[in-house]
């Protein structure tokens, strides 16, 4: 899985972490979950005419010690369908803001 990922964080930076991903994205069902919404106008290809399974989710994965982004793009409502894909370059730069940001307001030297 092709994913960004920060490693050997403190219980602390965990707790941020988590308190931040809580008021800024979709909590998901499983406990450590978290699923960001990818806007419409950031659709690739994949995704393009596909508006049946959107909406579109980045999925955030809170570890013991660490937290993971994946970069594929998955369905909110369609598990196998040909809209799920590797994000784009677009799609991958509005992911690193989004980390970028998160690290830069929680102050997380990673």
């Amino acid at each position: 899985m092709r994913q960004i990922l920060i490693d050997d964080l403190s219980q602390e930076e965990l707790a941020n972490i988590d308190s931040y991903l809580k008021r800024s994205v979709q909590t998901g069902s499983i406990n450590g979950m978290y699923w960001l919404m990818l806007p419409d106008d950031l659709y690739g290809p994949a995704q393009s005419g596909h508006d049946n399974c959107g909406p579109f989710f980045f999925g955030i994965d809170l570890g013991k010690a660490s937290v993971s982004f994946e970069w594929l793009v998955r369905s909110q409502s369609n598990l196998h369908c040909s809209c799920i894909s590797y994000a784009t370059a677009e799609q991958r730069k509005f992911l690193f803001r989004f980390v970028d940001r998160m690290l830069n307001e929680e102050k997380i030297k990673a």
